[in-house]
């Protein structure tokens, strides 16, 4: 990362760790769920999704302390949507950032609960006034947040990720992929101009440039998949098996070429907002080696 990009990381972790403290050590839960919830949530990743509702927010000048409110909403659902994926009856993977995954840790029924709980917690925050005093604002972040993690968007796609017989085109794929990974992070981006009150052509390019940066990052992801290592990963490698991402229907050069052409199309979103910060972002998720 640099210096840029490691600032906003840091600033992100820093606003999001103390919101994750407050509702992960409510003394209602029962400890073994209580513990699962916080070792999935609180195992480091990249927070790329909280850094973009940040750096989106700082745009429509959001009071940092709503800004993170969403961003932790965000992602605890997209930390639900690993423990789930993770299980046996997934992906089946043992480790997840150099850890042992939850339902390996802590059993599969409670990975199960864990994540089924850190959803509806996700949306117990954003009803919150402090995550905006307006509750038309608030409405429409749960909404959008539903239907991007939902049937039609995250889980969705999760379900065509398990279902290659029903990918039989790289415009297939590319719904697969929009879906299972593009959703949340167009979402990520779009909260911030939802929280800013900012124009609907100000929300639909930050939501198409998200749709873009997630359908990079999981091509980067997947070709890490071939040619990283478990070690450098911090999770098993070769673990897509018969999935058909565009990886695998377009191949690596092919795919490499296309990462170019999405980095094209991202700066032309992107340049009206005349911040350095986003071309960063660009290059760290299209040439990331983690």
């Amino acid at each position: 990362m640099t210096p840029l990009l490691l600032k906003l990381s840091q600033q992100t972790k820093n606003a999001i760790d103390g919101i994750f403290q407050y509702y992960l050590t409510n003394p209602d839960i029962p400890p073994p769920l209580s513990h699962a919830m916080a070792a999935s949530v609180q195992n480091g990743g990249k927070r790329l999704r909280p850094m973009l509702t940040m750096a989106c927010s700082n745009l429509f000048n959001v009071p940092p302390a709503q800004a993170a409110r969403v961003s932790a909403a965000i992602e605890i659902v997209h930390c639900y949507s690993l423990i789930h994926d993770d299980l046996p009856a997934m992906d089946n993977a043992d480790t997840r950032r150099g850890q042992p995954t939850c339902w390996k840790e802590f059993g599969e029924a409670t990975a199960i609960l864990a994540g089924d709980s850190l959803l509806p917690l996700a949306f117990e925050m954003l009803t919150d006034e402090a995550t905006h005093p307006s509750p038309d604002v608030r409405l429409r972040l749960i909404k959008a947040l539903a239907i991007s993690s939902g049937a039609a968007g995250m889980a969705g796609g999760q379900m065509l990720d398990l279902s290659p017989n029903l990918i039989d085109s790289v415009a297939k794929a590319t719904t697969m992929q929009n879906l299972k990974t593009g959703c949340l992070i167009a979402f990520s981006c779009e909260a911030g101009a939802i929280l800013g009150h900012a124009s609907t052509q100000d929300q639909d390019s930050l939501r198409d440039f998200g749709f873009l940066l997630g359908l990079a990052y999981q091509i980067q992801d997947d070709l890490l998949d071939i040619e990283g290592s478990a070690t450098s990963l911090g999770k098993p490698t070769g673990m897509d098996g018969d999935k058909r991402s565009l990886v695998v229907l377009l191949g690596v050069e092919e795919s490499r070429r296309y990462l170019y052409t999405l980095q094209d199309e991202m700066l032309k979103l992107i340049a009206p907002y005349q911040e350095p910060l986003f071309n960063e972002i660009i290059d760290w998720v299209t040439s990331r080696k983690v």
